[in-house]
């Protein structure tokens, strides 16, 4: 009988080694936290950010575009704005092709 005890005693202290469901996952739920404050949020703020910019868009604002062309915006529309890079050339892009907006006189100091 008490090889039969010596079992069943060590049998209950496995199940109480063993963490609780909670436990186990708090390494995965540190990760997501960590790539939320470090990868998520911070893109999240740049979209913000550039979706308030492209809302903000007006004539005469001298900007750059994603491929690095300074020019001075001419006309505005619903989703494209025409944007004048030299004397006499006008090219048309979409308002989500803007990067940023320069200070006024960044074109004539370039």
């Amino acid at each position: 009988m008490e090889l039969l005890d010596f079992f069943i005693s060590s049998a209950y202290a496995q199940d109480a080694a063993q963490p609780g469901g909670l436990m186990s996952f708090l390494p995965l739920i540190i990760i997501f936290v960590i790539f939320y404050f470090l990868l998520i949020r911070p893109q999240m703020k740049r979209a913000k950010e550039h979706k308030k910019l492209v809302a903000e868009l007006g004539n005469g604002d001298e900007v750059v575009t994603n491929g690095g062309l300074l020019g001075k915006i001419i006309n505005v529309g619903e989703s494209f704005v025409t944007v004048e890079f030299a004397e006499n050339v006008r090219i048309s892009v979409q308002k989500h092709a803007i990067a940023s907006v320069m200070p006024k006189g960044t074109i004539k100091s370039a």
